[in-house]
């Protein structure tokens, strides 16, 4: 069944906690919290204190995507605040390899992000020391956005090459586009906008673990 994590940057900033427990209480499987430095991408989002007042209120794993520079130097911070799932981007400088074994050494799932441009090839050597490949579906910085499905070959390509771990994705997704995603190998769903506006979250949450 696809897991599906609502993201936070969709959610009202004055009423964070009650938007986290409307999805936790809509039955999704995951929370996801975009961080944001505005040096890596145009935008500022979240810090290891929001993953820390979420993980005490939160009924599931906390999936933290680190959209920084320098990641190696908060690590710790967000796997001490809570972040079950810790993503890093293979586009930044600094050695990728030890970041996520130490990731993984601290007991939470590994997770190398890829923007749209970013061949698969790229991170080739780096797929064993993860978990999770996070196939960024538009370009990281703000919600909102278009899928790009060209990315969608990406995710087959990785299956087709025996990737086991978790395949997510993120930006543009919607109830009407999930199921191709699906067929190609993708099990974790990043959703925002679409789910936070809906008058009816449990319904939708049971619709999209129903396609898969």
């Amino acid at each position: 069944m696809i897991k599906i994590a609502p993201s936070i940057l969709a959610a009202d900033p004055l009423n964070l906690e009650r938007d986290a427990r409307r999805m936790m209480d809509a039955g999704c499987d995951w929370l996801h919290v975009d961080v944001m430095d505005a040096h890596f991408v145009p935008n500022m989002a979240f810090t290891m204190d929001t993953v820390r007042r979420l993980k005490e209120i939160a009924s599931m794993p906390l999936d933290v995507h680190l959209m920084m520079d320098n990641p190696e130097n908060y690590l710790d911070l967000f796997l001490d605040a809570g972040a079950n799932c810790l993503t890093v981007h293979a586009e930044i400088e600094g050695d990728l390899q030890a970041m996520l074994r130490e990731i993984r050494r601290r007991g939470a799932l590994a997770g190398l992000a890829l923007k749209p441009g970013t061949g698969i090839w790229t991170a080739e050597k780096l797929i064993p020391e993860t978990d999770m490949i996070l196939t960024m579906t538009v370009e990281p910085g703000f919600g909102g956005q278009p899928l790009n499905r060209s990315v969608i070959r990406k995710i087959a390509a990785l299956r087709e090459r025996g990737y086991k771990g978790e395949i997510e994705a993120d930006g543009g997704i919607r109830e009407d586009n999930l199921q191709e995603l699906i067929d190609a190998g993708l099990s974790v769903a990043v959703m925002g906008t679409g789910l936070y506006r809906t008058d009816d979250a449990p319904g939708m949450m049971a619709r999209l673990h129903a396609l898969g």
